[in-house]
């Protein structure tokens, strides 16, 4: 999966926070904040290539059922689908 826009992901004052880089700056006003998972998340986009390797690879530090994890997995990349970052 490859992200099309600029993001550098930032902990500040414990949030995680992706903060817009270069063109994508001046395009999109603001910053997104995410949790954990999702941090995880964002950090394995550009080395998976489907939404079933990032549900493979949680599955293996976090104790929930694959079924949920999909679910929750689908919802954040349709989101970033959404805002034109994926």
């Amino acid at each position: 999966m490859k992200k099309k826009l600029d993001f550098v992901l930032r902990e500040i004052a414990g949030d995680l926070l992706l903060v817009p880089t270069g063109k994508t700056a001046l395009d999109l006003n603001g910053m997104l904040t995410l949790n954990e998972v999702g941090g995880e998340i964002w950090k394995m986009l550009d080395e998976v290539e489907s939404e079933e390797e990032i549900v493979d690879r949680l599955l293996e530090d976090y104790d929930v059922e694959r079924a949920v994890l999909q679910g929750d997995v689908r919802e954040f990349l349709d989101k970033l689908r959404e805002l034109g970052i994926l």
